[in-house]
């Protein structure tokens, strides 16, 4: 069978040894096509497949770091500005009984701190899950994707949740509602990693295989 790939091995024989593997990491960082397709590619473009592999893994791998990095921060942000505003909401409200009757009013108890932290809690849980049924926001295979996460996310916890996310949904936006739903960021990252080299590992060995077989 002739090999529909020997004009994508031919352009990658052009390109200088070093840089081979580099843009098979920068393949890996687009959704979509992550480690196991920048992997999958790599192999069928003649590149050794461990290298292949592992520079594929490596990108997806750095890729995910920065985006738990980055939606950390965004959550933390988010929390802060809905702690303060919560906070004074319910300051203006204490303080309305003395603007009006001129003194202040009696029995009346300050929010507690695990009062508000709880209702900040609430109020971002409900913000991901709204934001993850958002039909206008997302397309629908996104939307199906997320679904299916929160449901293992429930059955298997963030570990099995991680393993089989990539069947639905590419790791990056697996992080990203992971930290949104506030696991820990160290968690997320252990194993979007395990998930990521066990799907670029098993790419990777069927393409080699397939080539193998096929004679390409």
């Amino acid at each position: 069978m002739n090999n529909p790939y020997e004009w994508l091995q031919s352009v990658i024989d052009q390109v200088p040894g070093i840089l081979q593997p580099l843009i098979v990491a920068a393949a890996a960082l687009m959704p979509y096509i992550e480690g196991a397709g920048a992997a999958a590619r790599g192999v069928l473009a003649g590149i050794n497949p461990v290298i292949a592999g592992i520079a594929a893994a490596l990108g997806n791998i750095l890729c995910v770091i920065g985006v738990v990095a980055l939606g950390a921060r965004i959550r933390a942000r988010t929390i802060a500005r809905r702690a303060a505003k919560i906070t004074s909401g319910r300051d203006a409200h204490r303080s309305a009984p003395e603007t009006h009757a001129g003194h202040p009013a009696e029995g009346r108890a300050a929010p507690t701190t695990s009062s508000t932290v709880t209702t900040v809690e609430t109020t971002v849980e409900t913000t991901v899950e709204t934001t993850a049924d958002d039909g206008n926001a997302h397309t629908e295979p996104q939307s199906k994707g997320r679904t299916r996460l929160r449901r293992w996310m429930v059955s298997f916890g963030v570990p099995g949740a991680s393993i089989l996310a990539p069947a639905a949904l590419p790791t990056m936006l697996t992080a990203a509602f992971f930290v949104a739903s506030g696991v820990p960021k160290g968690w997320v990252i252990l194993w979007q990693t395990i998930a990521i080299v066990l799907w670029t590992a098993a790419f990777t060995v069927i393409s080699a295989g397939a080539l193998a077989l096929l004679g390409w």
